[in-house]
């Protein structure tokens, strides 16, 4: 396993207006490498595509091209114990004001001591202070 990808940089990878050189370096580094995610990832990516398909950024064929892409990457699918998610979830959420959402980011990038690959602002400030790597 390389890295935990989170959806902020998989989502710069699916929009045109958002790609950047950050993202693209990560992309490029998991067609030889392996990433983590969490289970909320799959949703919430696939969230977004919707989302941007009713607003109209996206059409069905580019959203179908986005999946597509993303299912030939290495990604797994990390499943977490039910006794972790609801004793570590809350106190790293209520600490640090996160979303569970994010805190699973978070968590599986400590326990599996891997960096995270990251775009949000919030994960990038709160991550060194957990000794977390950001990519």
């Amino acid at each position: 396993m390389s890295l935990v990808l989170d959806a902020s940089v998989t989502l710069a990878w699916c929009f045109a207006d958002e790609t950047n050189a950050s993202a693209d370096r990560i992309l490029d580094r998991l067609v030889h490498q392996r990433a983590r995610v969490p289970p909320i990832w799959p949703y919430e990516v696939a969230n977004a595509l919707i989302v941007a398909e009713r607003r109209k950024r996206l059409t069905a064929r580019d959203t179908a091209a986005a999946l597509d892409m993303l299912g030939r990457l290495s990604i797994d699918v990390d499943h977490p114990r039910t006794e972790s998610v609801f004793g570590e979830f809350p106190a790293m959420a209520r600490k640090y004001r996160l979303s569970a959402c994010d805190v699973s980011y978070l968590t599986l990038a400590r326990r599996e001591k891997l960096p995270l690959a990251t775009l949000d602002a919030r994960l990038r400030r709160v991550a060194p202070k957990l000794d977390i790597s950001v990519v």
